[in-house]
């Protein structure tokens, strides 16, 4: 079955809320009918989600948030909740990025949690999944990933793994210029489709959307889109330019 090629911005901790108005104003022109053809999300820092969501709303540009607490409400200093998010139109929500997993602890265990609770109030979480260079280079990339899968999404309804999107980055190429070639990046596709299938059956295993995450640009978005099993990228630094970001949905649905 054809997938929804579902594209999204992760600007991680850059833009001021004004320059988030800003940007989004500018992308909204930018984009223009090709956000019809595709599915697309930014997903600005808490401090601005408010300015964007209100700019973005009505618009065919969906907004996302970069975590979330996995608790309700409480004495949790520093958390934001599901419900705050939904409360300013926030419709997805990153979960596992490598840096939340390098920097701040997040474990599988806890991004499961996260994942499932995202769910329950009825936010889409994007889980993200990937090996370093080093596991990489031992051998280790489906080890690491079959780890992941199982620990992030292992215990998941057919109901609950519907509403996620699944986000494979390679840790090695965020953020350093380098990327996974189409081949790489379609082998650990299918081995998460592979995965998909012999839990929830291969019918629901075709309908998940699974991304690419890793210095994706507009130059390699076509190719790496017009892998079998890659329905989408999950975009860092090259989300942060409205007219760069553009160019790179409009080349992958090209």
């Amino acid at each position: 079955m054809g997938r929804r090629l579902f594209i999204a911005g992760n600007w991680k901790m850059n833009k001021t809320a004004s320059e988030a108005a800003d940007l989004v104003s500018k992308l909204k022109t930018e984009i223009g009918a090709a956000a019809g053809k595709v599915t697309v999300a930014v997903c600005p820092p808490f401090t601005a989600l408010d300015r964007v969501c209100g700019i973005l709303k009505g618009s065919n540009i969906a907004v996302g948030a970069q975590n979330l607490s996995d608790k309700a409400s409480g004495a949790y200093t520093g958390e934001v909740s599901a419900s705050m998010l939904l409360d300013l139109g926030v419709r997805y929500v990153i979960v596992g990025h490598s840096e939340r997993r390098q920097y701040y602890g997040d474990t599988n265990e806890i991004v499961n949690k996260k994942a499932k609770f995202a769910i329950s109030a009825g936010l889409l979480p994007i889980v993200c999944v990937g090996e370093t260079l080093q596991e990489r280079e031992a051998g280790r990339m489906k080890d690491v990933i079959t780890t992941q899968f199982k620990g992030c999404l292992g215990n998941f309804t057919k109901e609950e793994i519907l509403k996620t999107t699944i986000a494979y980055e390679p840790v090695w190429a965020i953020g350093t210029g380098k990327t996974a070639t189409p081949a790489q990046a379609q082998e650990v596709h299918a081995l998460i489709r592979s995965m998909l299938s012999g839990v929830f059956g291969a019918d629901l295993a075709e309908q998940i959307i699974i991304q690419y995450g890793g210095s994706v640009k507009a130059d390699n978005s076509k190719e790496l889109m017009g892998q079998k099993d890659i329905d989408g990228a999950l975009v860092g630094g090259a989300s942060l330019d409205p007219a760069g970001f553009a160019k790179l949905i409009i080349n992958a649905i090209g």
